[in-house]
């Protein structure tokens, strides 16, 4: 055998292995290139209906499959992924909005998304404004004729405030009552938080779902990814394509990586809401803290709303401190922590913590006069061994 035969036949083994087999674990897909088995499937088969593949960038096996259990974890129909949560958010905005519209976004929305306006979108001649998310009516009052995307975020990032969904979505339709179907508002929410276990973003009117699987259905702090979920086909379509003309796509092995961590993904939140919600009734009680931040405590912003729709909280609370404490000394308190590593994201096995200026943060007055704040990001740790941990590094705010 002559050796360019040899390297021919490596490349065109006849060898296929038998169908038929399944495991536990969904197969690992790679490509960028896939094969056709003849002259019409290359000009017929159909990728956005997910019958047939035609391009890595836009889906295989591995990617279908986790699309549509986070369609199904969602409550949704449809489901697209993209390498990020921010990626979805910004996928959205450029996929609804075009020159001359406008967006408007909750005071209490993810940080980056919010930038995100205030600086590709403007520079493209969008505008944006934000609204109150607490209050329904100010939402109405904000709803412009060049409004076209409304962003919901449950909880608020940070500062933890729930929102009434179901009333802030009633006023945009409100809204799109005196529209016609071209100027229609399209609602979207930052489900990040919820997951879809918290509750069904569907159920309580949403239009578009998006979600950082960077952070519950992943799990181990280990992939970025972002998902968006959408009941109506158009909608879907519409985004889907956006996708495609932009050219994001995410990897096989990201992709694995998210579906190892699924079948654990309602387990880990909920023993994570169990352990957050001890450690925030504690944390409350503690000197030097003025209130904490978290859905279900009584007194915490948008509680009531949480209590009617929501059945679980995840794993964030925030505390914030008596304007009288120093930075310096939640600096201190933050870098005596043990257990508690300081870094961004959340839902990981490892809980995290980390300090935010508010008056910087929100245009809002409520939170102007506030002390410092440090969000917590509760992992799978010892609810007793965390408590610890807090306990001895709130020693240095009174040193």
């Amino acid at each position: 055998m002559k050796d360019d035969d040899l390297t021919t036949r490596l490349i065109h083994h006849p060898y296929k292995p038998p169908e038929g087999f399944e495991a536990v674990a969904p197969g690992v897909h790679k490509a960028s290139t896939v094969l056709f088995p003849n002259v019409e499937a290359l000009r017929t088969y159909d990728w956005k209906n997910k019958s047939g593949y035609t391009y890595g960038l836009h889906g295989t096996p591995t990617t279908f499959t986790l699309e549509e259990r986070i369609a199904t974890i969602e409550g949704g129909e449809q489901c697209m992924l993209a390498p990020s949560g921010l990626a979805v958010i910004t996928l959205v905005d450029m996929a609804l909005l075009r020159q001359g519209d406008e967006v408007l976004l909750p005071d209490n929305a993810y940080g980056p998304g919010t930038v995100f306006a205030q600086v590709e979108l403007a520079a493209w001649g969008i505008t944006h404004r934000f609204y109150d998310a607490q209050d329904p009516d100010d939402l109405a009052r904000q709803i412009g004729p060049a409004t076209r995307l409304v962003w919901l975020e449950a909880a608020g990032s940070i500062t933890l405030e729930y929102p009434d969904i179901p009333a802030l979505v009633a006023r945009v339709r409100e809204a799109n009552a005196q529209r016609s179907g071209e100027h229609a508002i399209v609602t979207a929410l930052d489900n990040t938080w919820g997951a879809g276990i918290a509750f069904n973003a569907f159920e309580q009117g949403v239009d578009v779902s998006v979600q950082a699987l960077t952070k519950y259905p992943s799990g181990g702090a280990d992939v970025l990814m972002g998902s968006v979920v959408t009941r109506d086909l158009a909608l879907h379509r519409k985004i889907l394509l956006t996708r495609m003309r932009l050219g994001t796509g995410v990897g096989a092995n990201d992709a694995e990586l998210v579906l190892r961590g699924l079948p654990s993904m309602a387990l880990r939140y909920h023993a994570q809401d169990a352990a957050t919600r001890a450690l925030a009734i504690w944390m409350q009680q503690q000197p030097g803290v003025l209130r904490v931040l978290h859905p279900a405590l009584p007194g915490s912003p948008g509680h009531e709303a949480w209590k009617r729709d929501a059945t679980a909280a995840a794993c964030l609370f925030s505390a914030v401190f008596d304007a009288s404490i120093s930075q310096a000394r939640i600096d201190a308190f933050c870098n005596r922590l043990r257990l508690f590593r300081l870094g961004w994201s959340w839902a990981g096995p490892i809980s995290l913590c980390a300090t935010y200026d508010l008056a910087s943060l929100r245009t809002s007055h409520g939170w102007k006069n506030a002390g410092g704040l440090v969000r917590f990001a509760v992992g799978l740790e010892s609810v007793d061994d965390l408590r610890a941990d807090l306990a001895q590094a709130l020693t240095a705010l009174h040193d």
